[in-house]
């Protein structure tokens, strides 16, 4: 299952193993006969699950004066894997490195999964989750099956990790940040978008490209991009390097892979599902009409994309149609918490102005005659000050704005760039700055019914959720 240089490996300690991929990442290992613990700063539902599943966790709080209890583990026995959350002057870390222990990025033991089975990976600034989450889903429950490492918990399936021994296939979301995706071996790959993102990392929007333009070169049989962003990633000097089939995806507008006849009615969507011609079928196949089990707009585009590599891989029309039908979504992307006739509440995961672009759209679309409320979180100082006027351009959509201080996560505080900034930016004329302590009856003070609600941001503002969707249900 691993390299013969780690065949001495009996223990795996991952550092933040609290993290969506760390903790995919822990299950497989574990489920494959390892033992496996870990460390993170705080406790959470997460880690309370992986503890439940068997897996030992020290926290900040509970490891006192000493960084680190070996139990066993040595230099010689166990391979460490850290995220880049984890900060250099880590204690714990500081120590392992100090101890001559072998530690691995995330992305770097990914990769050396990905080297084992057809990697079917899902690249892009916005959508990997939920794409790589439909695509894991349409072959599950496919003749076809599929392991899957995903970025969020499958509402399907209550985990971001899916097990199965038979097949050769694993789907894996590819994070371009820290330029981690490079580490991968992709068998085939979605690439959704290219929009910039992490400029803390690249510097450039030019150094991001190129990354993209990289990552394609990895892919080893065929990679399925969206029509809008092929040109930036075939250039004719990338072309040179670049030795998969190149085929585009598109909404309402013809590409190798198509969706269009969209309906949108009573809370559902159907389109149908063009896919191109082939030897046995030179005039192409039929259309497959296909409903959406999560009406959500744009969930059309990267069920598109999903499903064009399923098709590829040998799902049939009848499960495609099956499977996009049956998926039920994925935690924190765009899930609906409250749906009354006076009060919808929505929480979703978006942190990038394209995402949130995409959020607005997809609200506005759902209840167009109500009072449209956004509570954003901005993620990073350094995301925040490098697309402020981006930011307050989409914000300014919204029938009114509510702001949370910016979640720092590994950065510290930048002079000048904090959420008061975004807001005199934006121009909506209903606009404020609320402590996370206040929120809630921030939202219970509105007054404008019907109204739609949407919290946004990839912090700790999912903490909030049950709350707020306990309080607005109980409002009504």
């Amino acid at each position: 299952m691993l390299p013969s240089e780690y065949q001495h490996i009996r223990y795996f300690y991952f550092l933040g193993i609290g993290g969506i991929g760390m903790s995919a990442l822990a299950r497989y290992f574990r489920a494959n006969h390892y033992e496996v613990r870990g460390y993170d700063r705080t406790l959470s539902p997460l880690t309370r699950e992986l503890e439940n599943e068997g897996i030992s966790i020290v926290y900040d709080e509970t490891m006192g004066d000493a960084p680190w209890n070996s139990q066993g583990l040595t230099k010689d026995n166990t391979l460490v894997v850290r995220t880049p959350a984890v900060p250099d002057d880590e204690p714990i870390y500081t120590y392992l490195r100090e101890h001559n222990f072998t530690i691995l990025k995330r992305s770097e033991v990914l990769g050396l999964v990905t080297r084992q089975k057809k990697a079917l990976c899902v690249a892009g600034t916005h959508g990997k989750t939920t794409t790589s989450t439909i695509l894991a889903h349409l072959l599950r429950q496919s003749h076809v099956g599929t392991n899957a490492f995903l970025g969020g918990i499958s509402n399907n399936y209550q985990s971001n990790l899916l097990l199965d021994e038979h097949s050769d296939y694993v789907v894996v979301e590819a994070d371009e940040y820290d330029r981690s995706f490079h580490h991968l071996t992709p068998y085939m790959s979605v690439i959704t978008s290219i929009d910039p993102d992490h400029l803390d990392i690249y510097g450039t929007a030019e150094a991001y490209q190129e990354s993209f333009q990289h990552y394609a070169s990895l892919v080893q049989e065929t990679i399925v991009i969206k029509k809008s962003y092929s040109e930036a990633i075939y250039t004719p000097s990338a072309k040179r390097s670049i030795s998969a089939a190149v085929y585009t995806y598109a909404v309402n507008e013809p590409a190798d892979f198509y969706a269009d006849n969209i309906v949108v009615k009573d809370g559902s969507i159907t389109f149908d599902f063009h896919l191109p011609a082939t030897c046995n079928s030179p005039k192409g196949v039929q259309p497959v009409t296909c409903t959406l089990g999560v009406p959500v707009w744009v969930n059309i585009e990267n069920s598109v994309a999903a499903m064009a590599v399923a098709w590829l891989n040998g799902v049939t029309s009848e499960e495609l149609q099956a499977g996009v039908a049956s998926f039920s979504g994925v935690y924190r992307r765009f899930n609906i918490h409250v749906n009354t006739p006076q009060v919808a509440y929505i929480d979703d995961y978006a942190h990038h102005p394209t995402e949130l672009n995409a959020s607005i759209s997809s609200i506005r679309r759902l209840y167009p005659n109500r009072h449209i409320v956004g509570v954003f979180q901005p993620h990073l100082y350094t995301r925040t000050r490098d697309f402020a006027d981006d930011f307050a351009q989409v914000l300014s959509q919204l029938d009114e704005v509510i702001l949370l201080p910016i979640y720092p996560a590994r950065e510290l505080p930048i002079a000048g760039v904090d959420s008061q900034m975004l807001l005199d930016k934006i121009t909506c004329p209903h606009k404020s700055l609320v402590p996370k302590t206040e929120l809630v009856n921030r939202l219970l003070s509105i007054d404008q019914k019907p109204v739609a609600i949407i919290t946004l941001g990839a912090g700790d503002i999912d903490r909030l959720v049950p709350d707020i969707a306990q309080a607005l249900a109980h409002a009504n």
